[in-house]
């Protein structure tokens, strides 16, 4: 069986009205970990097309709030979501979270980040895993204490690295290869549950 652009799981993301298939993996890591719970503060990076906000947004609720964070636009509209378009790395987020009325902490961190791929695999890697530790570090400055963490990572030697990164910040960690990720592809999902230690902040 060939790469199918237009699989099961791109078909039902099309008929739930989601806009990527990716939400699929989204779902399952929270599945299996219950990452959501109404009223949370969550940070999406990586958030265009904007598949993990509708389904964080949907799980938060109307008390909940999600800022969005890609160099690509979202073009999806969510009443409590606010997208902004940017380079994370350039970002002074302070300033965002005080434009745009986010409190500086928030519940949960998720990166769907990834380095657009030279198809170069070593180099690919190592962009991935640039783009893990980036998230990992604005989770210990904006992620609260017992809060969660997800990023995307190419799977490489660099594996135990980011696990062991994970680990000192998190009580729990937890690599995950959700059902709908394509058989091709070399990802897999490292989850960080309940941080150990307060936000550093701004």
């Amino acid at each position: 069986m060939g790469y199918n652009p237009k699989d099961h799981f791109f078909k039902k993301a099309k008929a739930e009205n989601f806009a990527a298939r990716s939400v699929f993996k989204l779902e399952e890591i929270d599945q299996k970990f219950k990452l959501f719970k109404p009223g949370q503060m969550v940070l999406d990076l990586g958030a265009s097309p904007g598949s993990w906000s509708q389904y964080a947004s949907k799980k938060i609720g109307s008390s909940g709030r999600v800022l969005g964070v890609d160099l690509s636009p979202v073009t999806v509209k969510l009443p409590n979501a606010v997208f902004i378009q940017a380079d994370l790395r350039d970002l002074n987020l302070g300033e965002i979270f005080q434009a745009h009325e986010f409190a500086p902490v928030f519940d949960l961190v998720l990166s769907d980040m990834a380095p657009k791929t030279t198809g170069i695999r070593l180099t690919d890697q190592a962009r991935s895993m640039e783009l893990c530790e980036l998230a990992l570090e604005t989770s210990r400055r904006f992620l609260k204490k017992h809060g969660h963490f997800v990023c995307k990572l190419f799977h490489s030697d660099d594996f135990n690295k980011m696990r062991d990164l994970i680990k000192a910040e998190f009580e729990k960690f937890e690599a995950v290869r959700p059902e709908s990720t394509r058989k091709i592809s070399k990802e897999i999902f490292l989850v960080g549950l309940n941080h150990k230690r307060e936000p550093t902040g701004v």
